[in-house]
């Protein structure tokens, strides 16, 4: 397995730029399911998540093709992807595959809407919670479909087609209200989503989805409605900049001190995180080109956070903040509201030294003077980042083991943060 190596203690400097979201990337790929015709996405992350995904599709009779690089691109930008559903061969989606990614049990939706038929295998353990499925369920049913749980597996049938209802959900859910919005636009009658995701990604498969021939009002807000299609057709759409790599980054460069623009970002996508950062002493200017982040010199402040559904605090910043408030001059308090497993970074943040104490869901961050390299192990995604904040600050080496991990979410990790003077590489095997 590969390594990251870092050694701490140098300030960034130059300009990152900002990928395509993973988190908009993966149900938009998955709604090529929805037509015939081919569905064009550009600004497509290289990551491992979007690879295996492509497998999963391929499994489904999907043919995805990917462009060529343009005349004077680099990789800095993204990949395009031609993908096309004319023949739907499968709608079992198996345990083998559904099992490495959990946004794959999301074909369930374009699955029946289209074919009136899917076989989803259950996701199975999540390292950061459970994570049920319960409500993406309850939301096919509330269009129509029948459902069984058979060996593991999610059988849904609507032989008739899907029909309008309305969707309650008795609380937030991304994974809910992306069934919901893929499910509906084929569904006869009219569909009412109450207490909707107000995701960035949501707006983002949303307006892909109208561009397609849906016709889809209010993603964004907590109520959405869906007047159903007899089909849909392509389009082209180009993925939303990641709103979670760009609040990484910028806390990268608040705790290894420096100057760097992150190019594309949009400071909208994540104005909840920018205000902490501000408050804990980073500069944060937006400009046309994207956001600036800067801290020179200045200590930073301990600070109070909860997470909750946007447009709050995301639970997927909240190991990267807690690296960075393990520097700060005082004691700082993160409630993580989200998922209950999500501290697990904590024991590995403490092998350089940070000082936190946890209580349920709350931890208490103790700012120390200095950290240590170490050998540390990654955990998960956000868990793995975290560890690479922290280590930008230490004395010493780190090694970071098990960057798989980071390899599902973070395009060329080592390489943009190298161009900016972080003494970082990554070591095979």
């Amino acid at each position: 397995m590969d390594r990251i190596r870092i050694v701490g203690g140098r300030p960034l400097s130059g300009t990152i730029p900002i990928s395509g979201a993973k988190n908009a990337t993966l149900p938009l790929m998955i709604a090529s399911l929805l037509t015939e015709e081919t569905l064009v996405l550009d600004n497509v992350p290289r990551l491992a998540d979007v690879g295996l995904l492509q497998r999963i599709l391929g499994n489904h009779g999907v043919d995805v093709m990917v462009s060529g690089k343009r005349s004077g691109e680099t990789a800095d930008h993204g990949q395009t992807l031609h993908i096309s559903a004319a023949h739907i061969v499968d709608t079992t989606a198996p345990y083998d595959l559904v099992s490495k990614m959990r946004a794959s049990f999301w074909v369930i939706a374009p699955l029946i809407a289209r074919m009136g038929e899917a076989r989803v295998s259950m996701p199975g353990g999540c390292a950061i919670g459970t994570r049920p499925v319960d409500l993406l369920i309850m939301a096919i049913e509330r269009l129509g479909a029948t459902v069984e749980i058979d060996g593991g597996y999610v059988v849904a049938r609507a032989p008739h087609g899907l029909k309008g209802g309305d969707i309650l959900f008795p609380k937030v859910t991304v994974g809910g209200t992306h069934t919901a919005i893929m499910a509906a636009p084929l569904a006869n009658g009219t569909t009412v989503i109450e207490n909707a995701a107000r995701e960035p990604e949501i707006v983002d498969v949303a307006d892909c989805l109208n561009k397609m021939g849906a016709r889809i009002s209010g993603a964004g807000t907590s109520r959405v409605i869906i007047e159903g299609v007899a089909k849909l057709g392509g389009a082209r759409h180009s993925v939303l900049p990641d709103r979670i790599e760009t609040g990484t980054y910028a806390m990268a460069v608040a705790m290894a001190g420096g100057d760097v623009l992150l190019q594309n970002a949009r400071p909208e996508l994540l104005q909840a995180a920018l205000d902490v950062l501000q408050g804990a002493g980073a500069t944060v200017v937006s400009n046309n080109q994207g956001i600036r982040i800067a801290r020179n010199g200045s200590a930073l402040a301990p600070v109070e956070v909860t997470t909750a559904p946007f447009p709050a605090f995301p639970t997927d910043l909240q190991a990267q903040l807690m690296a960075l408030m393990t520097r700060a001059r005082g004691t700082s308090h993160i409630v993580e509201t989200i998922f209950e497993n999500r501290f697990m970074h904590v024991q590995e943040l403490a092998r350089l030294g940070a000082r936190i104490q946890l209580d349920g869901e709350k931890a208490t961050i103790e700012g120390v003077e200095r950290l240590k390299g170490a050998p540390v192990m990654a955990t998960d995604l956000r868990a793995s980042v975290s560890l690479v904040i922290a280590a930008l600050a230490a004395e010493g080496e780190t090694i970071v083991n098990r960057v798989y991990h980071l390899d599902r979410g973070f395009e060329r990790l080592e390489d943009k943060l190298g161009r900016c003077g972080a003494a970082i590489e990554r070591l095979a095997g």
